[in-house]
């Protein structure tokens, strides 16, 4: 989150309406079939399609990080459930890059 939302004045959203957000994800990722950690591997591509923009983000990931086969379809399940919270049906370039973000957190502060 920047720095600017957390300090600034702006109402953050309550436990409750995130609460709400969390449910619809959940019953769309259920509607679909699978929950997104559950996406199996062959039909990552179809659940997780990823506009042209969102292709690009996550082809310069993979090549800048060295991401391995495991760690794309990660991205790529984590970026759908992003996704699936706001309430998108494409994964855009946004969701990819906040997957990614996620993704270095964890390489740089847990490894």
């Amino acid at each position: 989150m920047p720095f600017q939302e957390l300090r600034g004045d702006s109402p953050s959203e309550s436990s409750a309406e995130i609460r709400v957000r969390v449910e619809r994800a959940r019953s769309v990722q259920q509607a679909r079939g699978y929950y997104n950690s559950r996406i199996p591997t062959r039909t990552i591509r179809k659940c997780c399609a990823l506009d042209d923009a969102g292709e690009r983000t996550l082809e310069m990931a993979v090549r800048r990080m060295g991401l391995s086969a495991r760690a794309h379809d990660r991205i790529l399940k984590v970026a759908r459930t992003i996704a699936d919270l706001g309430g998108s049906e494409c994964v855009s370039a946004k969701h990819v890059a906040e997957a990614v973000q996620y993704r270095s957190m964890d390489r740089n502060y847990w490894n």
